[in-house]
């Protein structure tokens, strides 16, 4: 059952069983029904984050409120009703746990998390049959796990935008010495740029409430350090207490978003607005410095390169398709063509850097 390690036992699972289980059969409940909806689940949105050089989880995220149409499914949601009925508790429980791989438990995956893969499969496999469009369940699309990977392209992605990451920050280390006036806000970037991908890695391979927060929340650090740094580049170099004034902003907004998202709740429009705001903030503040000294620095056409680039690429998200071969989606596709992005952002830190090294020793 699309790249399941062991399958929960379920009448939907018993071979020639799961269509009859999932229809209603042997329970009386949902005589006869087909699925509900037509088509794929409505659009949910999240987070969009414009230009800035670390983890972005685009502009499409999961549904806002009521889920999405395959887990509203009573198809769906019957089959994972009875399978934790049946597996879930008592005797099958220890059954399921002796047997479940050493990585999965290590990974978080419960029972209650295989019987919604499997249930998830029972459903997408009776839209199929049936003619109807791959539906949505929880805001995502159906997933081939692999191993303990939920989302296996999108989580070596992010894994490779990380090892990205870190190589250029060891690049940089090696190659900008540690007079250079950029170089603390530079290494400080490169380390929350590489904290991102980390907590992105995590939440593709398991999305839990507590990785989803983490991946968002480091994400949108990302994206207010890209800021900072725009910030000391072009301002604090000059006037220091400028800069240290705006990051006291800065770290203040964040306490904000991530009190209002924690404990208050978590409000994916709101999350979406803010950084859609400081994203085009960030934009706006690198191109605009970027083309003023485009004559002089040669070396700001890198960082225009990159924040057009990430815009366009960006667009790969509203080519929101199910999964080819259940594996690649648009995120994933992504999330794999930011990877050289990343490189040619530090390569141009590295060269301002320097510049600014050497302008520094001719004052």
């Amino acid at each position: 059952m699309k790249g399941s390690e062991k399958k929960t036992e379920t009448d939907e699972t018993k071979p020639g069983g799961w269509r009859d289980a999932a229809l209603g059969g042997g329970s009386g409940a949902g005589e006869g029904r087909r699925p509900v909806g037509r088509g794929p689940a409505g659009r949910a949105w999240g987070v969009f984050y414009p230009a800035a050089p670390g983890s972005q989880e685009g502009i499409l995220g999961r549904q806002v409120t009521c889920g999405s149409q395959g887990d509203r499914e009573p198809v769906y949601r019957d089959c994972v009703l009875r399978c934790e009925e049946r597996n879930c508790s008592g005797d099958a429980l220890k059954h399921f746990r002796s047997r479940q791989p050493i990585y999965m438990s290590l990974a978080g995956w419960t029972c209650q998390d295989d019987c919604k893969y499997e249930c998830m499969w029972v459903t997408v496999g009776l839209y199929l049959q049936e003619g109807h469009k791959v539906p949505q369940f929880h805001g995502k699309w159906p997933f081939s796990r692999f191993l303990f990977f939920q989302e296996p392209a999108s989580a070596v992605a992010s894994f490779l935008n990380g090892l990205a990451s870190l190589v250029m920050l060891c690049r940089y280390r090696t190659f900008v010495p540690a007079s250079s006036p950029m170089y603390p806000t530079c290494m400080a970037f490169a380390w929350v740029s590489l904290n991102a991908w980390f907590w992105s890695t995590v939440f593709h391979t398991k999305d839990t409430d507590l990785t989803e927060k983490m991946d968002y929340f480091c994400a949108s650090t990302v994206i207010l350090h890209s800021i900072y740094l725009c910030c000391v580049r072009t301002v604090g170099l000059q006037r220091p207490t400028v800069a240290s004034a705006f990051r006291a902003l800065l770290l203040l907004m964040l306490t904000a978003h991530v009190s209002y998202l924690s404990l208050v709740r978590f409000d994916y429009g709101y999350n979406l607005a803010a950084n859609v705001a400081i994203g085009l903030v960030n934009v706006v503040w690198w191109l605009a410095w970027c083309w003023w000294n485009r004559q002089q620095l040669p070396h700001v056409r890198k960082c225009m390169v990159v924040v057009l680039l990430l815009q366009g690429l960006s667009l790969l998200e509203l080519l929101d398709f199910p999964p080819l071969f259940w594996v690649l989606d648009a995120h994933a596709i992504w999330h794999i063509s930011t990877i050289p992005v990343h490189v040619l952002f530090f390569s141009f830190l590295e060269e301002d850097s320097l510049y600014l090294l050497k302008e520094s020793k001719l004052d």
